[in-house]
């Protein structure tokens, strides 16, 4: 299971991963998580997020916001991205993230997924057999469950240090 909860690979942030090499690898879709992978938790889609979809898009690359949230929260970032969108994804459920493929007409061996917690976002994606990108939570202020999360992730992470794997992601070592 804990292999499963590892991501391919881990950024500091989403505006730091090379989409341009993404491209030339064949990747033709990209799912995004939003809340403190994109934007902190609950703002709206900023300058900057639509910046980086407009550079994404220019590339050819299709993209697909997937979210546990509601539609009154998803639909918004979207049009303001110009993405498609799944709400109310039950992450980590790999249904969400095949549908999203489905969505924006890739198979998952040609999509990667960008989200910043690794018990839905990462494991999720893993399951479902799409590349795993992990980034730093934007914004430190979340909802408790989450805190209480990042607890475990920590736990996750030192486990994999101390059984031999020298993958650790930069951003998670101590």
């Amino acid at each position: 299971m804990f292999r499963s909860l590892y991501p391919n690979e881990s950024m500091k942030s989403a505006a730091e991963i090379p989409y341009d090499k993404l491209a030339e690898q064949s990747v033709r879709g990209l799912i995004f998580d939003i809340d403190n992978t994109l934007v902190p938790h609950g703002a709206p889609a900023d300058e900057k997020s639509i910046a980086l979809f407009g550079y994404i898009h220019s590339l050819g690359l299709r993209t697909c916001l997937l979210s546990n949230n509601q539609k009154d929260r998803v639909l918004p970032f979207a049009e303001a991205v110009e993405s498609d969108y799944l709400c109310n994804a039950h992450k980590p459920s790999r249904k969400g993230y095949l549908k999203a493929c489905e969505i924006i007409g890739t198979d998952p061996a040609e999509t990667v997924f960008i989200g910043d917690q690794l018990f839905t976002d990462i494991w999720g994606a893993n399951m479902a057999g799409i590349r795993s990108i992990l980034v730093s939570p934007i914004h430190p202020k979340e909802e408790i469950q989450i805190v209480l999360k990042r607890k475990l992730e920590w736990i996750v992470l030192l486990a994999y240090r101390h059984g031999g794997y020298k993958r650790v992601p930069p951003i998670f070592r101590p």
